[in-house]
């Protein structure tokens, strides 16, 4: 099982959690769905839940900012690890950004901002105290991939290569797919993606993707349905692995994928 004790590489992916209106249902929902174990961190906290994954931490839930009912839609949120979140405020400025909520401190746990890039999508970054973030990741019940996806595909390379020094190797034909990974600085491993939307019908917001690895993804597909989600997509057969989409009890969004089951050929760049 891949866990992790230690902070993660600035600019990587370190954290998730769910926003919502009803925060002890959604740890049932999800408790049941990944089979996490859920602490709550008690008044001091907030009410914001922990779940663990084999006593790990695996991901958070808590309750949406105050405001007007149905003002702020539920939604899974990426973080990305910072050495320093202070500096990081700057250069989301400096690159086009807008600070949602600036840098301020999560008791003895972390630092934290959130944020929102110049195509539209919400993001957060943890700099690490107490809490360094995902203890369990790529791991069943865990998440394992996170991924932007966009209408306005090369401003927001852009941005993040400002603002994390994230560098791309793109995927997609460039046709029919446009899609790149990103390495953090240093970093040999590819740890997310960028999604080109512009093909995609309507004409919705920009948004990180949360997708949970499971190992059974058509029964994971069938549970989230049981317990009152929708399917959005899937599931389906593809390169990445077998995968589905799905929109929880509570409108958030997220993705369930098996990256062991791969299907046919990636789509690569032409010569």
């Amino acid at each position: 099982m891949p866990t992790r004790d230690e902070p993660w590489p600035a600019g990587t992916p370190a954290w998730v959690d769910c926003q919502v209106d009803d925060v002890a249902a959604a740890g049932r929902f999800y408790s049941d769905l990944f089979g996490w174990t859920v602490q709550d961190t008690g008044q001091e906290g907030g009410g914001y839940l922990i779940a663990l994954k084999d006593g790990r931490s695996a991901a958070g839930i808590g309750g949406k900012p105050e405001g007007p009912a149905g003002a702020t839609p539920s939604a899974w949120t990426t973080y990305f690890a910072a050495d320093d979140v202070d500096g990081i405020h700057q250069r989301v400025a400096a690159a086009g950004g807008e600070s949602l909520v600036t840098p301020f401190d999560v008791m003895e746990q972390g630092r934290m901002m959130v944020a929102s890039d110049p195509t539209g999508a919400v993001f957060a970054v943890w700099q690490a105290g107490e809490h360094s973030g995902a203890g369990v990741y790529n791991e069943d019940g865990s998440y394992c991939w996170n991924e932007l996806h966009t209408r306005d595909y090369d401003r927001a390379k852009r941005f993040y290569a400002d603002v994390f020094g994230w560098t791309y190797a793109e995927v997609g034909d460039g046709v029919s797919m446009r899609y790149s990974t990103f390495t953090v600085p240093g970093g040999e491993a590819s740890c997310g993606g960028v999604n080109d939307d512009t093909k995609m019908a309507g004409e919705g917001p920009a948004y990180w993707l949360t997708w949970f690895q499971v190992d059974d993804v058509d029964a994971a597909t069938a549970r989230a349905g049981d317990l009152g989600s929708s399917v959005m997509m899937g599931p389906d057969a593809t390169p990445f692995g077998r995968m589905s989409v799905v929109r929880g009890a509570q409108g958030e969004v997220f993705g369930l994928i098996d990256p062991t089951q791969t299907t046919g050929e990636m789509p690569m760049p032409s010569e």
